[in-house]
C-alpha cells in the first residue's frame, strides 16, 4: 500500500463504526476522509470544534475565489441542510458536556494503557494543541485512526515517549494493518488486514497485546 491507499483504507474501516444518528467529531487530516466512506443509509451528525454542527463533505477549490466555511483544520468545508454555526464556547460545551458519541483523531503515539500523544514533538513548532485534550476526555468513545508506523518507527508502544495529550483515553486503534480494542487489561487485536500477516503486525508493534479468540478480517 502507498500512503494514500493506507489513508483511504483506514478511513473506510473507521466509517463502519458509526450507526444512524451518531454525533461525531472528526479531527484534522485523515479523519476528514471518513464521510466519503459512510455506508448508504447511515446519517450521522458531524461536528467541527471551530463551530459547525452538521459538517458536510469536503469542498474542492472553486476558481481561486476561496471559501468562507472551513473545518477545524482550516480546509474548505460544506454544511448540510440541517447544519448550524455556533460559537466556540457552545462548541466546547457540547464536547466537555459529554454530548459527542465519537471523536476520531490521528496520533503520534499510543500505548498499551490507552495513553495518547498527538499534539507536540518537543523542539518542533506546532500551531497549538487544538481541542484534542478536551475531545479525548469529553467524548464517549475515542478512536485513533493512523498509519501503523511512521517512516518505519513504531507508533503503538509499550509506553508513550512524547508528551501526553491525555491518559487512558483511547478506546479503539485503527491502522492499515490492524484494529486494536483497548480495555483495562491492555490491547486486544480484534481484526487484521489480510495483506499483512500476524507476524508483520507483531514486528511493527512495540506494545504487548492479546489476540482475540474471534479475530477476523478487516475487509
Amino acid at each position: 500500500m502507498n500512503k494514500n491507499e493506507k489513508k483511504f483504507f483506514i478511513a473506510s474501516r473507521v466509517a463502519k463504526e458509526f450507526k444512524d444518528g451518531d454525533f461525531v467529531n472528526l479531527g484534522i487530516g485523515l479523519p476528514t476522509l471518513i464521510p466519503e466512506y459512510l455506508p448508504q443509509g447511515i446519517s450521522i451528525v458531524l461536528q467541527s470544534e471551530n463551530g459547525i454542527v452538521g459538517v458536510g463533505r469536503k469542498k474542492e477549490a472553486d476558481n481561486g475565489e476561496g471559501f468562507f466555511v472551513t473545518d477545524a483544520g482550516g480546509n474548505p468545508a460544506s454544511v448540510t441542510d440541517y447544519g448550524a454555526f455556533i460559537d466556540s464556547g457552545f462548541s466546547f460545551s457540547l464536547i466537555r458536556g459529554g454530548h459527542v458519541d465519537f471523536t476520531v483523531l490521528g496520533a503520534l503515539e499510543v500505548d498499551e494503557a490507552g495513553n495518547l500523544a498527538n499534539w507536540i514533538i518537543p523542539g518542533k513548532i506546532v500551531p497549538g494543541m487544538g481541542g484534542a485534550m478536551d475531545l479525548v476526555v469529553g467524548t464517549k468513545k475515542v478512536i485513533i485512526a493512523m498509519e501503523h508506523t511512521a517512516k518505519g518507527k513504531h507508533k503503538i508502544l509499550k509506553e508513550c515517549t512524547l508528551p501526553l495529550t491525555a491518559t487512558k483515553c483511547v478506546d479503539l486503534i485503527i491502522t492499515e494493518m490492524a484494529v486494536f480494542e483497548v480495555n483495562e487489561k491492555g490491547l486486544i487485536l480484534t481484526e487484521y488486514n489480510p495483506e499483512f500477516t500476524l507476524a508483520d503486525i507483531k514486528a511493527n508493534t512495540s506494545a504487548i497485546y492479546q489476540i482475540s479468540e474471534n479475530l477476523k478480517s478487516m475487509i
